[in-house]
């Protein structure tokens, strides 16, 4: 039950991540992303707090979890008209899944077309991501271009990622090592859905081009709602199995330590995120135990919805020939 604040009477301060007129929805039918992972407690004005964690096996609290929440925090702040378009966030102390984590918002600027919003997440006292999010209204303009979106086969013909481990899991050769491994993926309860592209070549432990093709989508309904609210969720979403896309040129070596040191996006169109898009993500460089990552994110019909990058920590060990290929469907990769 949310807390009320001092001189408040019966208002419930949570910040409900459904909009106000919103179509009922059963509960077990709506995203856990909307009802629990990206939801706040507000607690004063532009101080809200967060309880609800989804933990990786890493057992740090989830880089995207805590971009999405401070968006969140940031966007309660800013005027209807206007959706965000680009956030810049850096990681600064590994988030304990233990305890709350406490968003403060600073409200930065307030322009005729753009605001702009400083946010920290802080435990123990001390801040673990800082971020800025600028939020822009809307403006009609003849210059106007993108990429192509990549020409792939669409999700309906593509197996998701428990499907793939449940096939991985069947052969009879299997390493037992690598059954533990694929075991403990499949107890996740991951609140996005994947279907890679090309998941033979993603499970092989060969030499790859550092680059993935994945369809993803959040489990669950979302509806179309508040695009503010999908800006959220497709940044939560866009810091899964990023970063280890500049490990694929490098089989024989296991990731020991990855985190996230930066994460930038910018939102170009609007988007469901509870509909499938695109994930294209790319590694143009990795070096010094680092690697930077670049990502689009497409919708179904070749709209550019969101670009991101990130820079992160890449601390490796080799693994003999044999272990190759139990490494290459354990993995370090939430995929």
């Amino acid at each position: 039950m949310s807390e009320k604040v001092s001189g408040e009477t019966s208002e419930d301060k949570s910040v409900s991540a459904v909009p106000p007129g919103a179509a009922a929805v059963p509960q077990d039918l709506r995203s856990v992303l909307v009802t629990s992972v990206l939801n706040l407690e507000k607690l004063e004005v532009d101080l809200y707090r967060g309880t609800h964690h989804w933990v990786p096996r890493t057992r740090r609290l989830f880089g995207g979890q805590i971009i999405g929440q401070a968006l969140v925090a940031a966007a309660e702040s800013v005027r209807e008209n206007v959706l965000a378009h680009s956030l810049h966030c850096y990681f600064v102390r590994a988030g304990d899944p233990k305890v709350p984590v406490l968003y403060q918002v600073e409200r930065t600027r307030d322009g005729r077309s753009f605001s702009v919003r400083s946010v920290k997440a802080i435990q123990h006292g001390q801040p673990i991501l800082i971020c800025q999010a600028s939020f822009h209204s809307n403006q009609p303009s003849p210059l106007q271009h993108q990429f192509t979106m990549p020409s792939v086969p669409p999700p309906e013909d593509l197996l998701t990622v428990e499907e793939l481990i449940q096939f991985y899991l069947s052969k009879p050769n299997l390493a037992e090592k690598a059954k533990q491994g694929l075991n403990k993926l499949l107890a996740d309860e991951v609140p996005i859905e994947i279907k890679p592209v090309n998941p033979p070549d993603f499970y092989r432990g060969v030499a790859m081009d550092p680059k993935k093709l994945y369809w993803v989508r959040a489990r669950g309904y979302i509806g179309k709602g508040d695009m503010k609210l999908h800006c959220c969720v497709a940044a939560y979403v866009s810091d899964y199995s990023f970063l280890d896309t500049a490990l694929l040129p490098f089989p024989g070596q296991r990731a020991a330590f990855l985190a996230s040191l930066d994460h930038a996006m910018w939102f170009h169109n609007t988007f469901r995120a509870d509909e499938w898009m695109l994930y294209e993500t790319e590694s143009s460089w990795a070096g010094g135990s680092r690697g930077l990552v670049q990502g689009r994110l497409w919708r179904r019909d070749g709209v550019l919805a969101a670009s991101c990058a990130q820079e992160g920590v890449l601390r490796v060990k080799a693994v003999t020939t044999n272990a190759v290929t139990t490494n290459a469907v354990t993995t370090e990769s939430k995929l």
